[in-house]
């Protein structure tokens, strides 16, 4: 991946991100209109929370901390697990969640 492409997905990525703590932060009881991106905003919005005094960002009833880290770090080792699937199955490694979507539309 070039220079470009690279600054061009981080840019991305970052609209993403803001787009969902301006949500969360302007309409808290909307519903999440991006699991990955909110599950990451939610675990920097109660971060930033818990370092300051003054101005909470978040209501009190929000997602706590260990909630969305524990979230993200779930996401990581799928991320990991896909990863080394892919890395030693090849062109192999889509077939296991292909079968599980079907396994779960048959027995949907």
């Amino acid at each position: 991946m070039g220079l470009l492409a690279g600054t061009a997905a981080m840019i991305a990525v970052s609209a993403m991100a803001c787009q969902y703590a301006l949500l969360r932060l302007a309409v808290p009881g909307a519903i999440s209109t991006a699991v990955m991106t909110g599950n990451l905003a939610n675990a920097v919005l109660s971060a930033m929370d818990l370092l300051t005094d003054r101005h909470p960002l978040l209501p009190h009833d929000s997602t706590p901390l260990n909630r969305s880290l524990g979230r993200l770090f779930g996401f990581l080792l799928g991320c990991v697990v896909a990863a080394a699937a892919a890395s030693l199955a090849a062109d192999w490694a889509w077939s296991l969640p292909a079968a599980l979507a079907a396994v779960a539309i048959a027995v949907r």
